[in-house]
């Protein structure tokens, strides 16, 4: 599916200053991940480990409850056909 530059650009200027930041990270993530073309787990499992520590925003929010869905509530809501932890 071939989607317009134009139109894409018209999503971003209409997004907040935080949503443009989170646009540009996955924007980020979808081009590293053209360039690996990683296609298994075995390939995954082969990469050197990230040992970079959590910065205290990262514990807070593994820590914190808010917007936490469990898997099965997920399935359920979303109804997806797949099984999720």
């Amino acid at each position: 599916m071939a989607i317009e530059k134009e139109l894409l650009h018209e999503m971003i200027e209409k997004l907040s200053d935080a949503d443009k930041k989170t646009a540009f990270d996955f924007l980020q993530y979808l081009l590293e991940r053209a360039k690996k073309k990683t296609t298994s787990w075995d390939e995954i499992d082969k990469e050197e480990p990230d040992d970079e520590p959590l910065t205290e925003e990262e514990i807070r929010q593994l820590n914190s409850d808010e917007g936490y869905i469990a898997g099965e509530d997920a399935k359920r809501e979303f109804g997806l056909q797949v099984d999720l932890p």
